[in-house]
């Protein structure tokens, strides 16, 4: 299985990120053709040492690494993605990779 993981950071208006990204960005996500999963957060993140500078969390679940990409160029994908720029001012932070049974 891969994964898409976001690490989206502190915004200035957390409320409005969060109004925004519920209302709008996870439906436009959940469209994503391939994907299998979809996470985020609940609460605060933070680091065994204590505060992070992240606010949320998503992961993504797909089928493997070809069609998360795939599903990230598709129409669909990109309109997720040209949504960060509504809400996500802070920055995101985007990781890939495949995944086993350890």
């Amino acid at each position: 299985m891969a994964k898409l993981v976001v690490l989206y950071k502190k915004p200035s208006n957390p409320a409005a990120f969060d109004a925004h990204y519920a209302s709008t960005h996870a439906p436009l996500a959940k469209k994503i053709p391939g994907l299998t999963r979809y996470e985020i957060s609940t609460g605060p993140v933070s680091t065994p040492q204590g505060e992070s500078p992240w606010h949320l969390v998503a992961i993504l679940g797909f089928d493997s690494v070809d069609a998360l990409k795939a599903g990230l160029g598709s129409p669909e994908g990109r309109a997720a993605a040209g949504d960060l720029a509504n809400f996500a001012q802070a920055g995101a932070e985007l990781l890939i990779f495949d995944t086993k049974d350890a």
